[in-house]
Parts: C-alpha cells; sequence; structure tokens
C-alpha cells in the first residue's frame, strides 16, 4: 500500500504542476561505455591467410572477387552503420520485392560472368569452383542461394546427369545464360521423401509421338517448387512412367511452363505457396498439370528410353537398381547444402565471437571494470565446441566436394552414403549454432540487422530439404547394414567408408582417462570407431533378431530405428574427425607442438637468438606468442632471409598446436555424447573427466578467439554491426 501511495502521489504533482517554469536542474553525464576493437586487445598467435587456406581449402581468389562484386553494387543492399558498410537482403520488404531483387542480383551476376562454364564446361576444376561460388552466396543470403541452386545443380544438373547429348546441346548454354529459368517439379503434397511413390502419371501416346503427363488427384500437385510461381520458365518433373499400362517407375521429363512473355502455358495451374518463416527470396510455387504434352525427346533418357512405336528400353533391368541409377546424380543438391550449413555457421560465430570480445557485463570485485563476456568461462564452454564443430565440418565438406568432383561411377555408392550422412549432421549442428548464437547475443541476437536470430528462420528448411535428416540417418545406416552383410556373406574384410577399423582388433578405453590421454589422436579416433563398430554389430543383431520374429527387412529396420540414429551419427562423427586429423597431416612433417619445443628445435638448427626474436606468454596454460618489434629488426638484420624462413616454419608450429586444440576439443565432445555413457564405453568418472578436459580446451582456445574466426575469410561487410562498433552503430545519430 506504501508503494501504490507513493505512485499516487507522483502522477498527482505530475498532473497538478503549474505551467510556470521550474528552476532548470542540471543533468550531469557518467561516462559512457567505449568501444574498443578486439584488435587492439587480442593476439594472432598464427598467420589467419594460412589458416584459412587450409579451412576454405580451394578457389580463394575467385571468393574474394565474387565478395567485392557484391559489395560494390547497389542490388547487395549496402548500408552505413557505425562508419562501416554492411550488405545484407532487406528482409524489411515485401515477399515480392525480396523475389524481384533476388532474381535481379542473378541477372547482375551472370552479366558479370559469374557462372561462366558453369554447365558448359566439365572437369574438377569448373566443379569447385561451383562449389566455392555457392559458399559465397551462402554468406550472403540464402534466398540466392537456394534459387540459384534449384537453377543449376538441379534444373541443370537434371539435365547434365540425367539427359543425353541432344537434351546437353539445346538447354544447357541457355541455361547457363539464364535466358532459361529452370525449376525442379519432384516434391509433391503427398510425397517428398519417399519420390518413388510420386502420384503424377506420364503416358506415351505413339500416335503423335508424346508424352503425355498428368495430375491425377490433389496430392499429386508439385508443391515446395523453387523458382515456379514467378519466374521459371521451364521444369523437370519427375513422374511415374506408364509404358502399355505398365508402370515403368519414376522418369523426368523436361516441360515449358511459361513462354517468352511470361505468361503460364496452356494445360498447366501454378499457384503460390506463399510467405514462409524464411526464404522469401525464392517464389515457391504448386504446379499441376492436365493432359500436358511434350515431344518424346523431352524424356531425359541417360538410364532408360522409349522408342517412336512405344517400346520401352532400359540396359538395366532391375527396377531397384534402375532408380538408383536415375537419383544418384541428384546427391549434388545434399553437397550443396551440406556446404552452405558450415558456411552460415562461420557467419554466426564470427559476429558472435567478436561482439563477446568487445561487450562487458558484471565485475568479479566492486569498483573493477566489467568482464568480456568471452572471458567467462561459461561463454567460452558455450561457443568455442562450436567453433570446433565448425573447422571440423570445413575439413569434411572439403572432402565431400574433392570426393564428388572426381567421382566416378565405383563412386557413387559412398558419394550418397557420405553426402546423405554430413548434410543431415551438419544442417542439425548449424541449427544449434545459430541458436546457441542467438543467445549468446543476447537481445541483440533478436534484431534482424545483426543476422544471427534471423539466419535460424532462413536456415531451418535445411532440416527437410533434400531429404528429412532423421530419414537420411535410417538411410546411412541401412546403407552399413548391407556393407556388413555383403562383407560377412564374401567373408572378406570391410572396404570403403571408412569402415576400415572393423578389420582390425576392438579397440579398448583405458580405465582411467587422463588429460594425456583424451588429447591422444589416435585414443580419439579409437573411442569413435569403438562407438561405431560397437552400434554397428547391435544394429546388425537387432534387424535380424526382429526378421527371425517374422518382420520383413523393412519392418525390422522400422523397429530398430532408435539405434539407426546413434549408429548414422556414429559413422558421421568418426568420418568428420578423420578429415580433421587427414588435414592435420598436410602441415609440414615433423611441426612441433609449443613454445619449448620450437625453441629446441631454433637452437638446434643454430638460431641462438629466437628468443630475442620471440618471447613466450603463458595464459590460462596455453601459449601464445608476440613478436618485439626493435628485437625483431636486429634479427632480421643479423639473419636476413634465415628469418622469413624460420618465422614460417614458425607459423606453421602454431597453426599446428591450435588445431590440435581445436581437434581435442572437437574428439571430446564427441565423446561426451549421452550414447558413450548409453552404450556402457565410458564409466561416469570417465565421462566426467572429459567434461573437465572440454572445460580445459575451451580455455586454452581463448587467446586465439578472434585469429580462429578471423581465418574464416568472411569480409566485414558480410558480417554485421553488432560485430564491430555496436555503440556507434545504435547512436541517436543514427536513429
Amino acid at each position: 500500500m506504501e508503494r501504490a501511495f507513493q505512485r499516487t502521489q507522483v502522477l498527482t504533482n505530475h498532473l497538478l504542476q503549474s505551467s510556470s517554469p521550474l528552476p532548470s536542474q542540471t543533468l550531469s553525464s557518467n561516462a559512457c561505455l567505449s568501444y574498443s576493437p578486439p584488435e587492439l586487445s587480442e593476439n594472432y598467435a598464427f598467420d589467419v591467410k594460412e589458416m584459412r587456406k587450409l579451412i576454405d581449402g580451394h578457389n580463394l581468389e575467385e571468393r574474394d572477387w565474387l565478395f567485392g562484386l557484391m559489395k560494390q553494387s547497389e542490388l547487395f543492399n549496402p548500408k552505413v552503420k557505425g562508419g562501416k558498410v554492411f550488405v545484407s537482403p532487406d528482409y524489411n520488404q515485401s515477399m515480392e520485392q525480396q523475389r524481384e531483387m533476388t532474381l535481379k542480383r542473378i541477372k547482375y551476376l551472370q552479366e558479370r560472368g559469374v557462372f561462366k562454364g558453369w554447365l558448359t564446361e566439365k572437369g574438377e576444376e569448373i566443379e569447385m569452383r561451383k562449389f566455392a561460388g555457392f559458399e559465397v552466396f551462402s554468406i550472403y543470403d540464402h534466398s540466392l542461394f537456394t534459387k540459384l541452386g534449384v537453377h543449376f545443380p538441379m534444373w541443370g544438373g537434371a539435365i547434365q546427369f540425367c539427359g543425353t547429348k541432344h537434351h546437353h546441346d539445346k538447354w544447357l548454354r541457355d541455361t547457363e545464360n539464364y535466358s532459361i529459368k529452370g525449376c525442379f517439379a519432384m516434391t509433391e503434397l503427398g510425397h517428398g521423401s519417399n519420390i518413388r511413390s510420386l502420384e503424377t502419371v506420364t503416358t506415351y501416346d505413339s500416335n503423335t509421338g508424346e508424352f503425355v503427363i498428368n495430375t491425377p488427384c490433389e496430392s499429386a500437385q508439385k508443391f515446395w517448387i523453387g523458382g515456379a510461381a514467378k519466374h521459371a520458365t521451364h521444369t523437370v518433373v519427375f513422374s511415374q512412367l506408364h509404358i502399355n499400362g505398365i508402370n515403368q517407375g519414376v522418369h523426368a521429363f523436361i516441360v515449358q511452363i511459361r513462354d517468352v512473355d511470361g505468361n503460364i502455358c496452356p494445360n498447366i495451374r501454378i499457384a503460390d505457396c506463399g510467405h514462409k518463416i524464411g526464404l522469401n527470396g525464392v517464389d515457391n510455387g504448386r504446379i499441376w498439370f492436365d493432359n500436358v504434352r511434350v515431344p518424346r525427346e523431352n524424356l531425359l533418357n541417360s538410364v532408360a528410353d522409349v522408342t517412336p512405336d512405344g517400346k520401352y528400353l532400359s540396359s538395366i533391368k532391375n527396377p531397384d537398381q534402375r532408380f538408383a541409377a536415375f537419383m544418384a546424380p541428384m546427391t549434388v543438391g545434399r553437397v550443396n547444402i551440406a556446404i552452405g550449413a558450415v558456411y552460415q555457421s562461420k557467419v554466426a560465430l564470427a559476429i558472435t565471437i567478436r561482439y563477446a570480445l568487445t561487450r562487458r557485463a558484471f565485475s568479479l570485485k566492486p569498483n573493477e571494470p566489467e568482464v568480456l563476456l568471452l572471458d567467462y568461462p561459461s561463454h567460452q564452454r558455450r561457443l568455442f565446441p562450436l567453433v570446433a564443430k565448425t573447422y571440423a565440418m570445413s575439413f569434411a565438406a572439403n572432402y565431400l566436394k574433392v570426393l564428388y568432383a572426381k567421382r566416378t561411377p565405383q563412386s557413387s555408392k559412398a558419394i550418397h552414403i557420405v553426402s546423405s550422412s554430413f548434410k543431415a549432421t551438419f544442417t542439425w549442428n548449424n541449427m544449434q549454432i545459430l541458436q546457441e548464437c542467438r543467445e549468446a547475443c543476447g537481445g541483440q541476437g533478436l534484431r534482424t540487422e545483426n543476422r544471427v536470430g534471423h539466419l535460424k528462420g532462413e536456415y531451418d528448411v535445411q532440416s527437410t530439404f533434400e531429404g528429412d535428416n532423421f530419414l537420411l540417418m535410417q538411410l546411412v545406416s541401412k546403407a552399413l547394414f548391407a556393407e556388413y552383410m555383403a562383407a560377412q556373406k564374401r567373408n572378406k574384410v570391410f572396404k570403403g567408408l571408412g569402415l576400415e577399423h572393423m578389420n582390425k582388433p576392438c579397440p579398448v578405453i583405458p580405465s582411467q582417462l587422463t588429460s594425456t590421454t583424451l588429447r591422444c589422436s589416435q585414443f580419439q579416433m579409437d573411442a569413435l570407431c569403438l562407438r561405431e563398430r560397437d552400434l554397428l554389430n547391435r544394429f546388425v543383431a537387432d534387424v535380424l533378431k526382429c526378421k527371425a520374429k517374422g518382420e520383413n527387412t523393412e519392418q525390422a529396420f522400422n523397429s530398430c530405428y532408435e539405434l539407426a540414429k546413434d549408429l548414422g551419427r556414429a559413422f558421421s562423427e568418426r568420418a568428420i574427425f578423420q578429415t580433421f586429423v587427414e588435414a592435420e597431416s598436410t602441415l609440414p612433417a615433423g611441426s612441433l607442438k609449443g613454445a619449448a619445443d620450437f625453441e629446441d628445435y631454433a637452437c638446434e638448427s643454430g638460431l641462438f637468438y629466437v628468443q630475442d626474436f620471440f618471447w613466450c606468454s603463458r595464459v590460462h596454460d596455453s601459449v601464445f606468442f608476440r613478436m618485439e618489434l626493435p628485437r625483431y629488426q636486429e634479427f632480421l638484420n643479423t639473419f636476413g632471409d634465415l628469418c622469413w624462413n624460420m618465422a614460417t616454419v614458425f607459423i606453421f608450429f602454431l597453426m599446428q598446436d591450435v588445431l590440435g586444440t581445436l581437434r581435442s576439443l572437437y574428439a571430446s565432445i564427441c565423446i561426451e555424447d549421452v550414447s558413450f555413457l548409453r552404450y556402457g564405453y565410458l564409466s561416469v568418472d570417465n565421462g566426467a573427466n572429459v567434461r573437465r578436459e572440454i572445460t580445459k580446451l575451451c580455455n586454452e582456445l581463448r587467446p586465439h578467439a578472434l585469429a580462429l574466426i578471423s581465418s574464416f575469410g568472411i569480409p566485414d561487410a558480410f558480417l554485421s554491426p553488432i560485430a564491430f562498433n555496436w555503440i556507434d552503430t545504435n547512436s541517436w545519430s543514427l536513429v
């Protein structure tokens, strides 16, 4: 009641105050918080350009050229905030405006030769250049990335891989020039992941030499077709092919859906899918076909064909194998989605960690300065495992890209399994990273201009794009089951998919895990292999038990779905870890691990003044180095070119040291997973040891925070205001 009386008195005085001027009051100002760029206080313990080469892997010059091309155009919505220029789509625009801007951006890029050779040239070099381009697009905008992904690898890729020479000659150059705008009509209202049961029906009319395509019911309407609602002129339609009353399975046909003036073609109906939680720069649509006739040549016939008189021909007689061969080239969609997810994780972490290096909260003692967010162990524990995941995913993505670019008929199965596994894992990781980064940015993470929060809505769809992630993990487990059964049947060793460890004695986890053991790469690999091996054995045994009870194979797999999910994850994390180890091995042979080793090596090499060149400080058990300029000059005058040679060697020592810490952190968060306790690989005490080790590793990475995210190679303009001077950005003068 006393509080209520006080409030009433204040309001009364306010309402009854006289209009006469009050005595002037002087406002006293407190010292405002000031922004200090992290570069002033943080150290670069290794060359970030060298690290970027390692994690980006390829086409760095093309990436930077493309970044520059986008920054210099008004189409990419440059805005000055806090004295810096940022480029990002205007998500306050209407859906229609966002769609038109996406189209204009594509035309701008096409006119400047960005897509030259993307469909008309072949070879590993062009494939890697395309991947680099898509990675840059994913950093800028998911709508741009997706619309180009539908047009090039999906529509264009279907013609490339499912078609033959006359399709290539007729369609590919116009597709590359964007005079034809393609879309990919596979998903239906009633069928998404289960492609074999699509309901669209195509029959052949031998009297006219035409295929007739129909949507027989509402659940057969093509749904979520990117580009269909407004812009696409042509589509690849996936449909059941009926020849003489026999269903030959799913095949693909080229269909024109709009004329040159943008009018919808006869017997085709198109509706808009409407506003979405993200990705509104893509015009997703729905399509119905009412006896739409297309020439016989519009069947993409690399796997099967129909003669003019209506005979069905295919060199692959088995329908299952034919379907697999027909769908195999489509894995590029999963590859692109996987690599795009990695780069979105990089964007979010670069923004969030830069903010955490300048934003302060609370004091440890009265009258002391507030503490940087990233100096709190809890904040380190939130973010550094995600950095380790992102580095690991980067190496795995590079492996997947090379695997795809060098593909052969013999490698198609491996590409299918690995791309399914990585797509699911990377997109799940990406959503975890975006959510954690949003929270770590506090209220600023809610602002669209700061990107992190908005990206959650933009990229949520990746969990179901190109296959639901849970189903993809089941697919991976089924493939591993088949590999196991084939090896048993042939009484041969496992070969491929990284399963060679199944041929070796089963690893044993020590009864007491020390810090030294937990950081040993061999132990880390053994632990991940042990989990995968055991889960595969369990999965096979349980599936066979279900089959022995009378269940068919599919029923048995469904009964064991929990094991299937755990096995898929175990396979993926072991495969990702393997690429991390292989990336580390590319650094110079004999690289050393720490300051003491480096000094010993330098002295043995005759560089007795190395201690005058570098001095070493130990912070939180982590080693980092600083260069003292006067000593550096003296050293340079003394040793000349030899200095540069040793400095280069030193860079690699530091990189390997940091990479080893990141690798240990990635392995530790995998081992911390509940499955290691659930299946008895770790004792409760060892589980606690792993958790303590993670805290230590995060602490050791703290001095390298800025260098680690700077190595992502993302230009400042593609981050957000919160990553830089967030005080000036929010000043009254900019309101």
